[in-house]
């Protein structure tokens, strides 16, 4: 009986530990070339994957490198960027763009070798509360993405917002979601809570953020957001985050995000 009562014990706390694993990941907007992959693997288990332009970008330097970072070890968050409330312009205009955004992206998954499950996130860049047109965009790209055979996800602010109204963008789409299954990404670079350009061998958990139910979270971005990220101490004099085993003469500046998965979109193939 006591035998049977400690393997129970042992069990549970097993188990306990297996649901708090947490690992590192970087993403950055630019590929940070074939070469420095060996040095990002030795900190980070999976590596952001843009399928179109990142922001500020005018090309995407991602495509084409989808097999050399799954060979390199790493696991994926696999991104789209999405649209700005400026071309959202109507409530049927953005539904369209959306649907239209969504197969765009279905598609550059597909030629960069993403299987159907793999979850896609839609990068959402403005904050605050999500207008009618905002809401009609990123549900109708979801849908879409859903019904392509993908797994929708959207990277958002899970911060307070500082306007009168002081609403987390991830709680306000997530409460607008109906029965919708959405994984997020959530984004809070202030310290506290966040940790700022730091590499614990433990990972925080990404309810640490302040978003309960994001299973990615965003704890420092390159350049540090004074405004946001002003008692972050610890970047770079520069302003930037680079990993362990690199200088800022290399460039390699990086964001930095912590998940209950080493492979948070689950685009591995083996």
């Amino acid at each position: 009986m006591r035998e049977r009562l400690f393997i129970v014990l042992l069990l549970s706390v097993l188990t306990a530990q297996g649901q708090n694993n947490t690992y590192l990941g970087f993403d950055r907007n630019t590929y940070p070339g074939d070469s420095n992959l060996k040095i990002l693997r030795q900190t980070f288990s999976y590596a952001g994957y843009w399928l179109n332009n990142a922001p500020g970008e005018t090309s995407n330097t991602w495509r084409g490198h989808r097999a050399a970072v799954e060979s390199a070890g790493f696991g994926f968050l696999v991104l789209f960027n999405g649209r700005l409330y400026a071309e959202l312009k109507t409530v049927a205009n953005a539904k369209w763009l959306g649907q239209s955004d969504a197969r765009a992206a279905a598609t550059s998954a597909r030629r960069e070798g993403f299987h159907p499950g793999t979850v896609i996130f839609l990068d959402v860049e403005q904050g605050g509360r999500m207008l009618p047109e905002q809401k009609a965009y990123i549900f109708s790209w979801v849908d879409r993405m859903v019904a392509a055979g993908f797994r929708a996800g959207i990277y958002c602010s899970g911060m307070i917002s500082p306007d009168s109204e002081k609403v987390v963008t991830a709680e306000d789409i997530h409460q607008s979601a109906g029965s919708r299954k959405i994984v997020y990404w959530a984004i809070n670079d202030a310290c506290p809570p966040s940790p700022g350009c730091a590499f614990p061998q433990r990972a925080p958990n990404p309810a640490v953020s302040g978003v309960s139910f994001a299973e990615v979270w965003q704890f420092a971005q390159s350049p540090r957001r004074k405004d946001v990220a002003a008692h972050c101490t610890n970047y770079n004099p520069d302003g930037n985050c680079y990993p362990s085993g690199s200088t800022a003469a290399q460039g390699l500046h990086i964001d930095l995000s912590t998940a209950n998965s080493a492979d948070p979109s689950h685009g591995r193939t083996k």
